[in-house]
């Protein structure tokens, strides 16, 4: 594999477990206002 693919797999990776993550961090904090 060429060092351009890994790369784009690591950014993938970051964006969808980073947009996870942000998801998580505002339905916790929703949860914690009631």
């Amino acid at each position: 594999m060429s060092t351009g693919a890994i790369i784009m797999m690591v950014l993938a990776l970051i964006i969808t477990w980073g947009g996870a993550a942000i998801c998580i961090a505002i339905a916790m904090k929703k949860s914690h206002k009631k």
